[in-house]
């Protein structure tokens, strides 16, 4: 199971370190408001999919609160038709969909979980409700 936050499941960016940094550097300053993760992995830590509504913690590298995020979409889609749309949305800098793929192929494959045209991705789409002192300090995290 992934880790919870006062209740909220844990949005862990990327993997640990200068990549995690930059990925909630882009969701703080409102460019990355989309991720992709493989539909497997949800299986494998008995996690569900993220639903539109839901709040999730978005934490750094000691599971720290960051942020909170809300879903305002879910989709589940081939690696080989995840649409240009959300790859954009993922902020990230990529300058087209095979950028996209290439870099999230590569990705996964680093981190031991290579993927193929037909690899089921969840693509969430969400906004950021709180972030800093304003919203976390107060204990903006209610569902």
């Amino acid at each position: 199971m992934w880790p919870r936050i006062g209740g909220l499941r844990a949005l862990a960016l990327g993997t640990p370190g200068e990549l995690r940094a930059r990925l909630n550097t882009l969701v703080l300053a409102g460019v990355k408001t989309a991720t992709a993760g493989l539909l497997n992995e949800y299986a494998d830590e008995g996690e569900e999919l993220e639903h539109v509504g839901e709040r999730l913690a978005l934490v750094d590298d000691a599971d720290a609160l960051v942020a909170v995020v809300q879903v305002t979409g879910i989709e589940v889609t081939r690696f080989a038709e995840v649409p240009w749309d959300f790859a954009r949305a993922e902020g990230e800098g990529d300058r087209s969909i095979e950028e996209w793929r290439a870099g999230h192929a590569a990705y996964w494959a680093r981190v031991g979980t290579p993927v193929t045209d037909d690899s089921e991705i969840a693509c969430v789409r969400f906004r950021l409700v709180s972030a800093g002192a304003g919203g976390i300090a107060t204990g903006d995290l209610g569902t």
